[in-house]
């Protein structure tokens, strides 16, 4: 069942939102407030959560308070990666949570956040246990990305690709599982930290690995998932079938839908990152995921 819906990811990152296209941010503050309101009008008891901030900056969020972002929304994320991309020490998790929830009153969600097998497995096994002793009981959701590693052949989502040395590469070793689906060590440990420890894993457009994932998240004994529907996909040749297989399989967890990228041809600029053309449009296409996938009776009230 589905228990929220996620407006963007990473939206203070330019991976994932063109701020030269919007430098204040105040398009992107437009745009949610429309789409709040409109999953409101299909659904006013889905919990409606900002996309997770990467960096984590208080000063952003006291930007999206001033837009009015905030009054419309039931919680607030944030993303790290101390390990791999940060520039903060892993033991430093508490602080930055709570520099977070000294601006906002709304709770604060961890929505990912993982470490790499890019130089040692044993380095993402202890992260594990740490993470999980740092931030249960301090954020009513924690999403661990992810479960798979990015396969090689798949591009990630970042600015510069492979000019940005190991930091890219990093990207495909994020997962408790390899590529191929054999596990890595860490993943042994997983089922210690849940059901508070959710997973966080994206499904890529008729992604083969669905159904394969949701076995190993029952077995894991997962309670919580974190994934996407993209607005760009839903352009695409049978896209509704393949949001419809995809949300079937994953009935039985209590889902995070993120609603994020920029078809091409509806942004200022051809690329996922940008800002849209019409802002109702995006609020359009999070109505409709939510009146298919999340009608009123169906929202999950557990905790």
């Amino acid at each position: 069942m589905v228990e929220a819906v996620m407006l963007w990811n990473e939206p203070n990152n330019k991976s994932h939102w063109d701020n030269a296209l919007d430098p204040e941010w105040r398009q992107f503050g437009e745009m949610v407030n429309l789409a709040a309101r409109a999953i409101a009008a299909e659904n006013d008891t889905v919990l409606r959560v900002l996309g997770g901030m990467s960096p984590i900056d208080a000063g952003w969020i006291k930007r999206m308070e001033e837009f009015g972002v905030l009054e419309t929304l039931d919680a607030v994320a944030v993303h790290g990666f101390p390990l791999d991309w940060n520039n903060w020490m892993l033991d430093e998790w508490p602080n930055w949570l709570r520099e977070i929830q000294a601006v906002t009153d709304l709770p604060v969600w961890v929505s990912e956040v993982g470490i790499s097998t890019f130089g040692a497995e044993e380095v993402q096994e202890f992260g594990l246990r740490r993470t999980a002793e740092l931030l249960i009981g301090r954020a009513p959701r924690i999403h661990w990305y992810s479960l798979y590693d990015l396969p090689a052949a798949w591009p990630a989502t970042t600015r510069h690709k492979e000019a940005e040395g190991s930091s890219y590469y990093r990207h495909f070793h994020m997962g408790l599982l390899r590529e191929d689906g054999t596990p890595k060590k860490a993943l042994q440990h997983f089922s210690e930290f849940t059901p508070e420890l959710g997973i966080c894993q994206w499904f890529h457009f008729e992604d083969h690995r669905l159904d394969d994932a949701v076995r190993w998240l029952r077995e894991l004994g997962v309670k919580h998932l974190r994934t996407g529907l993209s607005w760009a996909d839903s352009f695409r040749p049978n896209a509704d079938a393949w949001f419809d297989r995809q949300m079937a399989a994953l009935e039985e967890f209590d889902v995070t839908i993120t609603y994020c990228f920029t078809p091409e041809h509806r942004g200022i600029a051809p690329h996922h990152t940008s800002p849209p053309l019409v802002n109702e449009e995006y609020a359009e296409f999070c109505a409709r995921m939510t009146r298919r996938y999340v009608p009123q009776r169906s929202v999950a009230t557990s905790t």
